[in-house]
């Protein structure tokens, strides 16, 4: 309604506010979202006065923003019932687009996007995109106005510029997925509210985009990696690493769901001369989710697929994934051959998964002193609680 979604996040922060304040008291309402909408709605009404009033009468004022605003929600019972919808009228999917608008930059339209969909901190958007936090916070505060200086409609775009804005939704949807898969701060290793959510908004822009062979592969992806939540952690909660899982506890109805959507996204890209990131890293995590035992995983094919990777979407992450498949592969002085090439990069000066990997390897290797140097120092980098005890564990064990 109003354009602008700095102020539309401050209205509903007070909105909110005033529910907490008056529903002890008042009670719940029948339609506690219509409440909310109405009550946003009046801020808003009563924000454009103020800003406004200078101009002209406090009533021509009024009644212009009356006009204006029911013009574009007349029925807000209806405009609530329509944003509750679990289809495509969806409305994050549609805040999704919105943030991921053309008009902003495509690092400002991830930023903004898991800031406000995925409820992430600026300093976990940072460590996620592995820049200092001060960059992400002018990214997301450029995007807010940018977004109000052109007065982007909120809204699922039409067929014509869906495929402009859709590789940052994509984007967008995969890192908030990481960080409920493995959380950058806090004492849970995983947060499943933020897989779940990711999880809904793929399903929701697959059905969106059937043609599209990069979102069904990314829907692989997700649904593939997410079967393994339930044993990934031991009873207290500590990690529990992907070779040394119980496989039996791994949800087939999810690894089932992957594979079709892998399906779909390989036979898409056929028409389109090859497989993209997503669909390569849906048919790695296929890879495992197919093997029994940790033993039955076929490295070399891994190995394989992320050579693909690199071509496709190269990147340091990428190619310290690739060292660990190597190193399973044609063993670890391999594996530590590539990761030594990696040491120096600037992007992973503060990663902590570039020293966890390199400790790995070392200890493989008979390397006792360097390997637990380099669990210490990846210790020290994380800042998940969890990560950090398992770590320093493993260091430990090298004494």
């Amino acid at each position: 309604m109003v354009r602008d979604i700095g102020l539309a996040e401050e209205l509903a922060h007070d909105a909110l506010v005033t529910a907490l304040e008056r529903w002890p008291e008042d009670g719940v309402p029948d339609n506690p979202a219509a409440w909310l909408m109405k009550t946003a709605r009046h801020r808003a009404i009563d924000r454009l006065r103020k800003r406004k009033l200078h101009e002209r009468s406090e009533g021509e004022l009024t009644f212009e923003i009356e006009a204006q605003l029911m013009s574009v929600a007349p029925d807000v019972e209806a405009e609530v019932a329509a944003a509750l919808d679990p289809h495509i009228g969806d409305d994050m999917l549609r805040l999704v687009f919105t943030a991921c608008h053309p008009v902003v930059s495509p690092e400002g339209r991830v930023a903004l996007t898991l800031r406000l969909l995925g409820g992430l901190t600026t300093d976990e958007i940072a460590r996620a995109f592995l820049v200092p936090e001060a960059t992400i916070a002018q990214r997301i505060v450029r995007a807010k106005r940018t977004l109000a200086a052109a007065r982007v409609p909120f809204e699922v775009p039409d067929a014509d510029q869906l495929e402009v804005r859709l590789s940052s939704v994509l984007e967008v949807i995969y890192l908030v997925f990481n960080e409920g898969y493995s959380a950058t701060a806090g004492s849970d290793w995983m947060r499943p509210q933020l897989i779940e959510e990711a999880l809904r908004l793929g399903r929701v822009v697959a059905e969106l985009t059937p043609h599209e062979a990069e979102v069904h592969g990314l829907v692989a992806l997700m649904e593939i990696q997410a079967s393994r939540v339930g044993a990934r952690t031991g009873p207290r909660g500590e990690p529990i690493l992907l070779l040394d899982q119980n496989r039996a506890q791994w949800d087939r109805l999810l690894i089932h769901r992957g594979l079709v959507a892998l399906a779909r996204a390989e036979a898409l890209s056929a028409l389109h001369g090859g497989l993209g990131p997503y669909a390569l890293q849906a048919a790695i995590a296929a890879h495992h989710a197919r093997a029994v035992t940790s033993e039955d995983t076929d490295w070399a094919g891994i190995a394989a697929l992320y050579d693909a990777l690199a071509q496709v979407a190269p990147s340091p992450v990428v190619e310290l994934n690739r060292a660990v498949a190597v190193s399973m592969a044609f063993g670890p002085a391999a594996g530590l051959e590539v990761v030594d090439r990696l040491v120096a990069e600037a992007q992973l000066k503060n990663y902590h998964l570039l020293p966890s990997v390199r400790g790995d390897l070392l200890a493989k290797l008979n390397r006792a002193d360097e390997a637990q140097s380099e669990f210490q120092r990846a210790a020290s980098l994380t800042r998940n609680t969890r990560e950090r005890e398992l770590l320093l564990k493993r260091a430990a064990a090298l004494r």
